[in-house]
Order: structure tokens, then sequence, then C-alpha cells
């Protein structure tokens, strides 16, 4: 059988402050530092000077129960404008209002700042659970966010719908919500398995202008199991993707060439 060679944006979604929920948006501007307006954006830990992650629920359990939008669309400003938090209890705060950091740091429980600039060397802290397929489990790791930015590896990420009905199907328990695994892509492609896998190395093309070269398969970690939006906590999410796929979901890639795209638009490969 041949191999299928194209899909299309089943859905978009940037993720304004990182570590937070995200929004779904129609169409985006992709520059060389991703979707424009995602990851704008972070805490950081006043003690530490960390940034602060969800893959360390231990430490910071609750920033999933936060969403992050822009106030303004990516096509209106090509700096950095000004986002919505929605918070746990459904009121909002803007990330330019003047106690932003002391009530996000009341209701974290650890003082935070809010960040717009990543510096030169960024760092995050991660959490090993206790699993049984875990090296080194229930321990804490340090990870090197590439200079300048908040991004964890990579700055545009994406899954195939085919993936997640792989997985869905390998465990009908759990919930492979899209939400779990914080994609600025979700691609809908006509096949089985994970297709995406086989993207290393390869281009993608997306609508009339964006190029984008696949680095690698995306390493997935104990943010895929938190609870958030209504999703409950569930350590078998991960538990699958190792068993089913040696621990990958998703691909991670750079920008070749920049531009518009939206939901609907052509994704081939070459």
């Amino acid at each position: 059988m041949a191999t299928e060679r194209s899909g299309t944006i089943a859905a978009l979604w940037r993720y304004p402050v990182k570590s937070m929920r995200g929004e779904p948006i129609e169409r985006a501007i992709v520059t060389d530092r991703g979707l424009r307006g995602d990851r704008a954006y972070a805490l950081v830990d006043v003690e530490t000077g960390k940034v602060v992650s969800a893959k360390n629920p231990r430490k910071w359990p609750d920033p999933l129960e936060f969403q992050s939008a822009l106030l303004r669309s990516s096509e209106e400003t090509s700096g950095t404008t000004a986002a919505r938090v929605t918070l746990p209890d459904g009121s909002s705060l803007d990330t330019d209002a003047p106690d932003f950091d002391a009530r996000i740091s009341a209701l974290l429980g650890r003082a935070v700042r809010l960040e717009s600039s990543a510096g030169d060397s960024p760092r995050i802290e991660g959490y090993w659970p206790d699993f049984d397929f875990v090296d080194s489990p229930d321990s804490v790791f340090e990870v090197k966010l590439p200079p300048g930015t908040f991004f964890d590896a990579a700055v545009v990420h994406l899954v195939t719908t085919a993936t997640l009905r792989t997985f869905q199907a390998s465990r009908p328990e759990s919930r492979f919500d899209l939400a779990r695994f914080r994609p600025n892509i979700l691609v809908e492609w006509e096949s089985d398995g994970f297709p995406e896998d086989g993207w290393t190395g390869q281009s993608i093309r997306i609508g009339d202008e964006v190029c984008l070269a696949i680095h690698q398969p995306c390493p997935r970690c104990v943010m895929t199991t938190v609870g958030q939006g209504g999703l409950p906590k569930d350590p078998d999410v991960l538990r699958t993707i190792v068993r089913e796929n040696g621990g990958n979901l998703g691909v991670l890639a750079s920008v070749v060439r920049g531009g518009a795209i939206q939901r609907g638009d052509a994704v081939s490969l070459g």
C-alpha cells in the first residue's frame, strides 16, 4: 500500500503563557519563532530563576488549571500583545495588570513573576514519576531551553489525527485528548499507526507559503497524565505511549519558510 503523502490542518493552537492551557485559533502567522504569540510569556520562579513548568507537577500542580489567550490576533500586531488569563474560578486577569504577579503568586502558593524575554539560559524542571518503565523514578531533572525562548525543544509541534486514533484504540479507557499533548498543528491524516514518526528529516509544506523541517519525534513526559480542563489525571496515558511507541507522540519542527496558515490548509510531505 502506498504511503500517504498529504493531509489538511484540522486544528491550530497556541499557548501564550507557557504551561497554561492555550487557545484554538482559525489562522496563524508563522515566523522563525513558530506561531506568532505562542509561548510569548512564561512565569518564572522568583526564588530559583527557573521557568515554571507543568513538567514538574509536584512543585507546580496548578498551571494547567489556568488558560491563556491573546487579547489581539497575531495578524493585528508583529510585537508582543497582552494575554488574558482565565483563573481557576472563572474570573480573568490580563498580563499587563499591575497586580498580575501578586495575584498569580497567591494562587500558585509560590512567588512568581511574568516574563516576556527568556534570556540566554532559560531552564525548567521536570519530574520522573514512579512508573516501572522509568530509569530513575521519583526524581527531578533539569532541562535547558533553547536560548531566548520558552520552548522546550522546538518552535513548532505537530500531531496527526491518525496517531491519536491509534492510541485511543489501544487504550479505550483513557482519553487521548488533544489538550494533553499541546501541539500547534493537528493534521488530519488518513492512515493507521503513527505516520509522523516517519517524517523525521523531511520537509512539510503547509498552504501556499509555509515550509517546516521535521527534526525528531516528540518524547512525552508526566505532563500528559495531569488532569486539566475536565480531563482526569491518568497515568495510563503515558504508560500506553511508552508501550505502543517508545514514549513518542507527534513530531518537532523548525521553520524553513514562514507565512500565513489557516485551518483547512493542505499539508504535504516533500
